[in-house]
C-alpha cells in the first residue's frame, strides 16, 4: 500500500523537534470502535471505497488522527492513502511557499520619529505534523508574529538606518521569525521591506535640507571654478607679459570675434607698441 512508502517520507518531513508518534496501547473502547469501523466498511462495500481512499497532491501532506491520536508513520502523501470511516480524521497541509503582506505598522524609531512601514513575508511548512499539533493556526500565528517582529526590529533603529539599511533589517526579521516559528514547523524563507512612509512635515523638512545641501555644494563648485579660472587667467597674463606679440595676437582674435557678431560700430584698440612708453615705470 501507499502507507508504507508514505511512512518513510513522513519521517523525512519531521525536523529535529519531532512529535512523539509512538502508538500507545489501545483500550477496549478503541478496539471496539476500530472493529465496528471495519465491520461498517465491509457491510457498505464497495460504496465505502469512496470514503476510505483519499488522495493528496504532490505539494500536500495529510496528517491522520485515529480516535484523536496521531497515526504511526507521520504525514501521508503524495498520492493515495487509506482511512477508516468514523474513527479516522485527517488534515491536509500545503507545503508550497506562501507569501503575505504585513499590514502597515506605525513604528516609533529610536530617534523618536514616527514612520509607517509595511513588509512582505515568504514562508513554507517544514513539518506538517508540528504545524497541526503544536499551533492552532500556523498561518494566522505567523502573520501576527511578523507584524510584532516588524515593530520590535524597527523600534531599535534610527530613521536613517531604516531608510538606508533595509536589507539588514530584512535579514534580522527573517532570522527572528525563523527562530520563533521553528517549533511550529514553519520555515520563514524571506522577508522584504516594501515601503517606508514618512509624515508630510518630515518629508518637507528633509526636502528642504536636501535642497540646502545641494545649493551649498553648487556654491562650493562655483567657487572652485572661479578659483581655477583666476589661476588660469593669471598664468595667461604672465605669458602675455613675457611676449608682447602674444598680446597683440589676442587683440586680433578679439577683432575677429567682434566682426562675426555683425555690430554696427567696431572699436579698434590701439597697438601695444604705442602704449609701451607710457606703461614704463618712472
Amino acid at each position: 500500500m501507499a502507507d508504507q512508502g508514505d511512512e518513510k517520507e513522513g519521517n523525512t518531513n519531521s525536523p529535529s523537534h519531532t512529535v512523539n508518534t509512538e502508538p500507545e496501547p489501545m483500550g477496549c473502547v478503541e478496539i471496539v470502535a476500530t472493529l465496528g469501523s471495519i465491520l461498517l466498511l465491509i457491510m457498505t462495500f464497495p460504496f465505502s471505497l469512496c470514503v476510505c481512499f483519499k488522495v493528496v497532491q504532490e505539494y500536500e501532506r495529510a496528517v491522520i488522527f485515529r480516535l484523536g491520536r496521531l497515526r504511526k508513520g507521520g504525514a501521508r502523501g503524495p498520492g493515495i492513502f487509506f482511512v477508516l470511516p468514523c474513527i479516522d480524521t485527517y488534515c491536509k497541509v500545503d507545503l508550497r511557499t506562501v507569501s503575505f503582506d504585513v499590514p502597515p505598522q506605525e513604528v516609533l524609531s529610536r530617534d523618536s520619529v514616527t514612520v509607517n512601514v509595511d513588509a512582505v513575508v515568504f514562508y513554507r511548512v517544514n513539518s506538517p505534523i508540528m504545524a497541526t499539533n503544536n499551533v492552532e493556526d500556523y498561518s494566522h500565528s505567523t502573520r501576527l508574529l511578523a507584524a510584532t517582529t516588524l515593530r520590535n526590529v524597527l523600534g531599535t533603529r534610527n530613521l536613517s538606518e531604516i531608510l538606508s539599511e533595509r536589507e539588514a533589517i530584512s535579514h534580522t526579521m527573517q532570522s527572528s521569525l525563523d527562530e520563533a516559528t521553528d517549533p511550529w514547523g514553519v520555515k520563514v524563507e524571506r522577508v522584504e521591506i516594501k515601503d517606508v512612509r514618512l509624515p508630510v512635515q518630515l518629508q518637507r523638512a528633509m526636502a528642504a535640507e536636501a535642497e540646502a545641501a545641494r545649493e551649498a555644494r553648487a556654491k562650493v563648485i562655483a567657487a572652485e571654478g572661479e578659483m581655477k579660472a583666476s589661476r588660469a587667467l593669471k598664468e595667461a597674463s604672465d605669458v602675455m607679459a613675457e611676449s608682447p606679440a602674444a598680446l597683440q595676437l589676442r587683440y586680433l582674435q578679439t577683432l575677429n570675434t567682434i566682426s562675426a557678431e555683425k555690430n554696427s560700430t567696431i572699436i579698434f584698440p590701439l597697438p601695444m607698441d604705442i602704449l609701451t612708453p607710457f606703461m614704463k615705470r618712472p
